[in-house]
């Protein structure tokens, strides 16, 4: 548990899992969010859904994004990222998709939402369908200072009431509509959507997530530039996905596809060696829209208390089209340091 201040919020943050408190868990004055639990994942659907689940289930898209939890405390609407972090990004955009009167007459709910779109700041990746700046899906609903979340037809009440926007919902499936599952998924991976969620119909919340195989591909090369940030089993667990799914729905490789993610495991690399060569550091862009500037000032200061001063460089604040726009860089320390270090002769042990 730590004290943490981001601008004038001090609160305490669950930074890692204790007894029964998740991960990510806050406790801000006399309020208290839950944070929200990990979904595993299947790799095969036909099995998978007849493993893991007794009863019916909701299916839900699965959104490339990030999950934050949005919540009213006094006078203010707050956004949470998954680590517990008040987010002064997803802070400052919240009215402009949510609709507050939700916390006005539901202020001890918390509204589950992914945030997505290509001018996120933390994200690379980003559905096919934003084209521009962020769009919020709720997907739960919990109670301030419980765990769990209210029951399916209650939230898709309240989303009705209050016109939330939400994650497309697939329909009641049964365990034996393994067919019809697989259908959706191809479908869905024809569109380059990331996949779904099935929450089974029961008061045990039984989750699972299954993803398409052309998310994989996507995943790989939005990451290939800071590949070494990541741990060494990330590509091989992508590709392993990407297989189980084409022999699962007995899709054929072609050349086109190998081409693809022969393409994807190496230009990102051929990209940072050139940006260490010419720059002396490996660092990715962003751009944000933000209603207040000084929620734009404040991001900066977070995110350079959060990743080390050094890491983070603001390139430009500006006004345009009614939105104070910031564009900075992050650097990619462990890429920088061993390109820096190979590229002026360094020696490695394998």
């Amino acid at each position: 548990m730590r004290l943490t201040r981001i601008g004038n919020w001090e609160y305490l943050r669950f930074n890692h899992k204790f007894k029964s408190l998740l991960e990510g868990t806050v406790s801000l004055d006399d309020t208290v969010i839950w944070g929200y639990p990990k979904i595993g994942r299947i790799l095969q659907l036909d099995t998978g859904i007849a493993a893991q689940f007794e009863q019916p289930f909701w299916v839900e898209e699965k959104i490339d994004g990030y999950n934050v939890r949005i919540f009213r405390h006094h006078d203010e609407i707050l956004a949470l990222t998954r680590r517990g972090y008040i987010c002064p990004f997803t802070t400052d955009r919240v009215s402009d998709f949510i609709n507050t009167a939700f916390f006005e007459a539901r202020p001890d709910l918390v509204l589950c939402v992914e945030v997505a779109g290509p001018e996120n700041p933390y994200n690379e990746g980003s559905p096919p369908f934003i084209g521009e700046d962020v769009r919020f899906f709720v997907f739960d609903i919990m109670r301030q200072g419980q765990p769990g979340f209210l029951p399916h037809q209650e939230k898709r009440q309240l989303l009705e009431t209050y016109g939330l926007p939400n994650v497309a919902l697939f329909g009641k499936y049964q365990i034996r509509d393994g067919k019809a599952l697989r259908d959706l998924m191809l479908q869905l991976d024809d569109e380059g959507r990331e996949g779904i969620v099935m929450k089974e119909d029961s008061a045990q919340e039984k989750r699972v997530k299954y993803v398409t195989g052309r998310i994989n591909v996507r995943d790989i090369q939005v990451s290939e530039r800071g590949i070494q940030q990541l741990p060494a089993e990330y590509v091989m667990h992508r590709i392993l996905r990407l297989v189980l799914f084409m022999e699962e729905n007995d899709i054929a490789p072609t050349p086109a596809l190998y081409q693809e993610l022969g393409e994807s495991l190496i230009a990102g690399t051929l990209d940072a060696i050139r940006q260490c060569r010419e720059q002396h550091k490996v660092f990715r862009r962003y751009r944000c829209r933000f209603r207040q500037r000084a929620n734009a000032e404040l991001m900066m200061r977070s995110l350079r208390r959060l990743l080390g001063k050094g890491q983070v460089r603001q390139r430009r604040l500006s006004e345009e089209g009614g939105f104070a726009v910031l564009e900075f860089e992050k650097v990619l320390p462990r890429t920088t340091g061993l390109f820096q270090h190979l590229l002026t002769g360094g020696i490695v042990f394998d």
